[in-house]
Order: C-alpha cells, then structure tokens, then sequence
C-alpha cells in the first residue's frame, strides 16, 4: 500500500466515528490503528484490540483518536494501580503489563538500531519494579498551582495539555516527597500566597521541588517564585521547618523569565542547608537545588555499576568522562581508574562535581567547565592527554559531532554510551562504528517504570 501523498486528502473526518483495530504502539505508549495506510494515534489501547473510536483531530499525515469502547481486550492490559491514570501525564504504561513493557522499550532500541545498523547483542532489560512504597523518585517537581473553584490545587499537568490534575499522592514517587508537597500546598492556602498564573505572568509560586535523599532521609524543599517577594516568609519557613519530616534546606529559587523552564539562575537558602547528601554504592553525593542528579537511586545504582562492567577497569586506565553534570559516573569510575577527566558546560554542576570529589577524598579526578566538543580536544593538544576509555552521557540531542570526531581521532580502546534517546544512540554508533568500533553489546535500563522512557548503556571497542 503507497503511502500517502502530499496532497493526498486524509481518509477520515474530525468527529468521525470508526471501529478499528490496533496494531503498534507509539514511543508514547498510545496505540496505533490505520485507516488505507493512514495512522491514528489513540491513548489506552493496545496491539490486538479492536474498539470503537472517535478522531478528535485529522492532520494531513496522521490523526488522533478517542477511544469511546473496546470491543476486545490485550491479554497484556492490567487495571492501572493509580486512581487518576486516565488523566494525569506522569504515567504512560500503568495499562500494560511488565513484561509488556519490558518488550515495548527494548523495542524501541531495536527499532532505532534498525535504521542505521545491523543487529547488536542484547542484554535482557534491566527492570526497575515500582513497591507499596513507591520509592522511585529522588526529586518530584510540581508544575505551577493553580486556584479551581476557591480552591488551590497542585499535581502533574493532564496529558497533552497544561491543565493541571490535583493529587495527593503519586505511585512513583516516594512518600517523603508526597508529605513535603501536601505540607507546602497546605501551607500556600493557609497564608494565601497566590500560584502564578501563566497567561497573565501573575502570582507567586510557579513550582514547588521536593528532594529527598534514599539514604539520609534529608529533605530540601524548593519554592520556585516569580521574584523576589514571597509573603509571610519568616512564618512559612517555620511551617515548613515544623511540619515536613526530616527538612534539612529550605530554598526559594527566582524565576521571572516567560518560559517553561522549571528554574531562574538565582536561589536563596532561606533555612538550612544549600545542599542535602545522598549516596550511591560507595560514593557521596551532595545535592543542590539545581543538580541533576538521577530520580531513581536503585537503578541508578544498576546504571552505574553497568557502566562500571564496561569501562573494564583495571586501575592503569586515563578515563574522560563528557558530559559528567555533578560528577556522579565520573566518580564512581574514579574508584577503579588512574584518573579520570569529566567536563560539562553548566558550571553550578561542576562546583558540585569539585565538592563531591573532596567529599569522597578522591584525587585522581579532575573537572573543567565547558563544552565536551572544545575542552576535550583542548586536553589532548594543550597537555597531552589521552583516553583508555571514553564515557559519555549527553542530552536527548545525542553527542555533539565534533565530539564524535575527537572520539575517533582520539582512539581509547572502549567506548561507553548512556544514553536517554534511542534514536540519537543509534544515530551516533553508527557514526562510531564508520570511525574504526565495533557496538559490543546493549543493555537497556528501566530508570522510570510506568512510563515510555528507556535508558540504555552500550559498549564499543576498538575493531581488530
């Protein structure tokens, strides 16, 4: 069947009732029915229904769906555990099975791979399983609160819309963080402090964070306001330092730029600490309210440790790590290498990264600011340094080209790539691969059950 032309005229209607069966699902998690080869896109169902459904919407090259009765069920669908999945975007899978699950996300690898290059070897995913406590998250972030009938209200933002759905509780994050949140909101109300409305920039809380360390039990609580004011200060901070378990930082970070960025470039510690400290494995971290640092400290630590089996070090080894944010794989590899380089471009993470590193008493790490694809090259010409192994963990965008070159040029033995995007992983492997490595081996990682992301962790070496 010819696909559809440019100028071909979509074969269903906006309002069009239909009955369709369906066959795939999206990196979305929303499953997909054709019309003459003509895809529809439909929230909550699977592969192998059949429903009926309405288009809500018939663009030129695909459409939406809404689905208003399934006619057949998956043997993989499940009754989702949260009471408000059918509205709330946190979660895109609660309706599917692990193991389906399991499938769709390495799915999505091999499709990627696909396109690019020939099979490689798998390792079976690496699952992260959500408990009765539901301690995944390490940081859950509030988009602004809102007023809806009198009432302030304050929850993740529905799917594919910026209203928000008001909860109490959230099944992948950790009750610490749920507590912190429900006191903050209560404590919003109980002062009147006014939630920032975006289409008249007006108000005062856009965001509230909470993070919570899995080791410690510290919490930092983090106000995000659309200046400097923030009323009833003195009184709201004792609240907070009263009525949150375990609150160790209080923080109001100001953000008065017209964007959907979560933080401005200036926080203020209002009570406490500037930072809480975590631990993954053997290493300390300390964390402010800006770092990234991974939301899922179990598998973070399965992350980590893969990453640690594929760098295959042996103590001899000179090892750069790009894109090193905080420093947490930087450090980690720096248990087992000679030394270990990592650079990053936000400079707030590298004065954690140099703060991390003096908490773990290491000396054979070191970290720049700056671009991977300029202070790479820049090490290897300016003070000879070269690379056993490379470690690179970018952005969704992929590793920068230049960076890719000086890889190439730069010849370590073993390449290890963490990667968020399997479509910009299998982009840059194959890039690698034209320079002289071979992709040994693939291991997906599950960091955020219940929803559509992947994250992976290749290994390449140099071809014989």
């Amino acid at each position: 069947m010819k696909p559809l032309g440019k100028k071909a005229q979509a074969p269903v209607q906006k309002n069009e009732s239909l009955t369709v069966t369906f066959e795939d699902l999206t990196h979305e998690g929303a499953g997909v029915a054709k019309i003459n080869g003509y895809p529809l896109f439909v929230p909550n169902a699977l592969p192998g229904e059949e429903a009926e459904i309405k288009v809500v919407k018939a663009g030129k090259a695909f459409g939406f769906g809404k689905l208003m009765n399934r006619l057949t069920t998956s043997e993989h669908r499940i009754e989702p555990p949260c009471p408000i999945y059918d509205r709330c975007g946190g979660c895109q899978l609660q309706h599917l099975s692990e193991a389906a699950q399991n499938d769709l996300k390495r799915q999505q690898i091999v499709n990627a791979l696909h396109k690019y290059m020939a099979t490689v070897q798998f390792k079976y995913i690496r699952r992260s399983r959500w408990t009765s406590r539901g301690a995944i998250e390490t940081k859950h972030k509030y988009p602004s609160p809102r007023i809806r009938d009198g009432e302030l209200i304050a929850g993740f933002y529905a799917k594919r819309s910026h209203q928000i759905v008001d909860m109490d509780h959230c099944l992948i994050q950790g009750a610490p963080n749920d507590e912190a949140i429900q006191v903050v909101k209560s404590l919003l109300k109980k002062y009147t402090i006014q939630p920032y409305d975006e289409k008249t920039r007006r108000g005062v809380i856009r965001h509230i964070v909470a993070r919570h360390s899995h080791t410690s039990g510290e919490v930092m609580v983090v106000l995000v306001t659309n200046g400097k004011k923030l009323p009833n200060k003195e009184a709201l901070i004792d609240d907070i330092k009263n009525e949150v378990n375990n609150v160790r930082s209080i923080v109001q970070n100001i953000n008065k730029e017209d964007t959907n960025v979560i933080f401005g470039d200036q926080s203020e510690v209002l009570w406490g600490s500037r930072t809480i400290e975590d631990k993954i494995g053997n290493v300390r971290f300390l964390i402010s309210p800006r770092s990234f640092f991974q939301v899922n400290p179990t598998q973070t630590e399965v992350l980590y440790n893969k990453v640690m089996e594929y760098a295959a070090l042996t103590g001899k080894e000179t090892v750069i790590d790009a894109y090193c944010g905080i420093g947490s794989i930087s450090l980690f590899l720096a248990q087992q290498a000679r030394h270990v380089y990592g650079v990053e471009i936000v400079g707030d993470a590298i004065r954690d990264a140099k703060n991390n590193a003096e908490l773990n008493g290491m000396t054979n790490v070191d970290f720049a600011v700056g671009k991977a694809e300029e202070i790479v090259p820049w090490w290897r010409a300016a003070h000879g340094i070269e690379a056993d192994v490379m470690v690179v963990d970018p952005p969704r965008k992929g590793c920068d080209p230049a960076l890719l070159d000086t890889m190439i040029e730069m010849k370590p033995e073993r390449i290890v790539y963490v990667s968020c995007n399997p479509a910009t992983l299998a982009r840059d492997l194959k890039i690698l691969e034209e320079g002289g490595y071979d992709t040994k081996e693939i291991t997906p990682v599950d960091m955020f059950p219940q929803t559509t992301h992947v994250e992976s962790v290749a290994v390449l070496e140099r071809a014989e």
